[in-house]
């Protein structure tokens, strides 16, 4: 059994759970928030250590019905307005925005406790002082198959059939 499956069995005392948020937004600096009262300097997986500000931020987990659509909402505060600066940036521009959700413990923080989602960001709301990102995994549902389109561009001998 892993050390994360085991504090979320038992909650042990030492250990404290730090779910952190990262937005990726080009051109902007990025977005870390760890969900806590102090900011922290934990590496990611690819070795870098980055510093995690803290702040409030929520997230709702998608609903489990037949859409196949799987959207995450994540609500985070905007104080100094530097979120929505960004979120708004990246809503005009269309851009391919990372966004990685990552659980780390209070006791080690030189890996994520567990393996991070990433995802992407498909939109972003304001509300008052929080700004709420929606982002989703591959959306398989709306993937076409074959990948591979036969159109007059790939096959140019198609236009004269």
């Amino acid at each position: 059994m892993s050390i994360i499956e085991t504090v979320y069995a038992s909650a042990p005392s030492e250990h404290v759970i730090l779910p952190t948020l990262e937005i990726l937004v080009p051109g902007h600096d990025p977005i870390r928030v760890v969900s806590g009262y102090e900011d922290i300097e934990a590496t990611l997986e690819t070795g870098e250590t980055v510093t995690f500000q803290a702040g409030p931020f929520a997230y709702k987990e998608p609903s489990k019905d037949t859409r196949g659509v799987q959207t995450l909402t994540f609500s985070i505060a905007n104080v100094t307005g530097e979120a929505q600066a960004a979120v708004e940036a990246a809503i005009e521009s269309d851009a391919h925005v990372p966004v990685n959700y990552r659980v780390f413990l209070s006791t080690d923080l030189t890996a994520p406790a567990k393996r991070p989602y990433k995802m992407v960001m498909r939109g972003g709301s304001f509300n008052g002082m929080m700004v709420q990102v929606e982002a989703g995994y591959f959306d398989l549902l709306n993937t076409a198959w074959p990948r591979k389109r036969y159109t007059a561009d790939f096959a140019p001998g198609l236009r004269y059939i």
